[in-house]
């Protein structure tokens, strides 16, 4: 990577650090936040479904107002945005006020990836684009492997706003590196029009909506993770961080593969996998009360969850022809829409009665409706294909 670029894509990836971090870490502080406000664990978990369709709905609309901004400035303000918001939510004084900022910090989540990997493939020469974003998106892969169980160690130990805090000043830190020292005149516009028209494709919207149900099978079950371990599986409170950075390892294993799997034969490796991920769910549902064997599947889901997004946002962004910005942010959009169907799914289900046993089964359940629209995809794909080798007229 060239010498000119490593300081602001280190700035960039940071940022995406922080963000990484806010939207996961609140899953791994259920118990302390629902404790603090007198609220319980399912209706702490509807901080996981504000954030998440703040992302879905505030993102793509914040991605079309600053389009005609100058990508620098667009960035810093979404940067500040998030800023502001983390301060929020640390200084929430209840439940509501700490809705509404977890609403509002999400809203910057998707259009700040966006606009930030335009910015990061400027920075660098053509032939090293791709290495510029997957460095900046690799920040998400870190919060989910080191901020999601620091921030828990840091919420158990300080109480949860401190981990708010903690965040803020990544966000800072980020600023204030993006503000010395990425280059001015990095500005890069898009034609929003032709990529409107490029979206007309069905398999796009058929991605899209295999990104929304595979989110939500992975968050019916990841939002509860917390009271699963301790409540289901035995483990000890002070242990769960600890589980959820090895779990955080298996995430960043299945990007990898994920991505590898997409540059060979995506569709049928998604429908492989998506099998995997709902039959290790419905097993967990028999093995997770021993603790041993619970973080064993933990692992092995992890990898094989985290490999489905890497697939889809590849499939999302390959389909879309002259349109992978858009396609990129509304595929963010359509996983956070999930994030929140799965935290309100989970919540519902426990409302009316559902054990905390019977989470992972009801995730697999989701997982396989993913399956049977990776199928239909599949078919749809062929079809046409087959529609555009036969010549005309035959």
């Amino acid at each position: 990577m060239d010498k000119a670029a490593a300081k602001p894509l280190a700035a960039l990836a940071l940022a995406a650090f922080g963000i990484g971090t806010t939207e996961f870490v609140i899953m791994g502080l259920l118990p302390e936040v629902a404790r603090d406000l007198g609220v319980g664990i399912p209706a702490a978990g509807l901080l996981v479904s504000g954030y998440a369709l703040g992302v879905a709905f505030g993102g793509p609309l914040l991605a079309l107002l600053t389009a005609r901004l100058p990508s620098r400035l667009a960035l810093f303000l979404l940067l500040g945005l998030f800023i502001m918001g983390n301060a929020a939510c640390a200084l929430a004084p209840g439940y509501g006020w700490l809705m509404a900022a977890r609403v509002v910090t999400a809203f910057c989540h998707a259009a700040f990836l966006g606009v930030g990997s335009v910015i990061a493939a400027g920075l660098v020469p053509p032939g090293k684009r791709a290495r510029a974003i997957a460095l900046m998106i690799g920040g998400l892969t870190a919060a989910t492997v080191l901020g999601v169980p620091l921030g828990t160690m840091l919420g158990e130990a300080a109480g949860w706003r401190t981990t708010f805090w903690a965040v803020t000043v990544v966000g800072v830190i980020a600023f204030a590196g993006l503000l010395l020292w990425l280059p001015k005149g990095n500005e890069q516009r898009r034609d929003l029009r032709a990529e409107l028209r490029a979206l007309r494709a069905l398999p796009v919207w058929l991605t899209l909506a295999i990104s929304v149900v595979a989110s939500t099978s992975m968050f019916t079950f990841f939002t509860y993770i917390t009271p699963i371990l301790t409540d289901v599986s035995g483990v000890e409170p002070s242990h769960v961080s600890g589980v959820l950075l090895v779990c955080g390892i298996g995430l960043t294993l299945g990007n990898f593969i994920g991505a590898r799997l997409a540059d060979w034969r995506a569709l049928p490796s998604l429908a492989g996998i998506l099998a995997t991920v709902a039959l290790v769910l419905i097993g967990f549902s028999y093995i997770g009360a021993v603790p041993l064997l619970a973080t064993i599947a933990l692992i092995v889901w992890g990898i094989v969850a985290f490999a489905v997004c890497a697939i889809l946002q590849s499939e999302a962004v390959g389909r879309a022809g002259s349109a992978p910005d858009l396609a990129a942010t509304l595929n963010i959009a359509a996983f956070n829409l999930g994030n929140a169907m799965g935290a309100g799914l989970g919540a519902f289900a426990l409302t009316r009665g559902l054990p905390m046993t019977g989470i992972p089964a009801l995730a697999g359940g989701v997982a396989f409706l993913a399956l049977a629209l990776t199928a239909t995809t599949i078919i749809v794909t062929r079809k046409q294909n087959a529609f555009q080798r036969c010549p005309v007229g035959s």
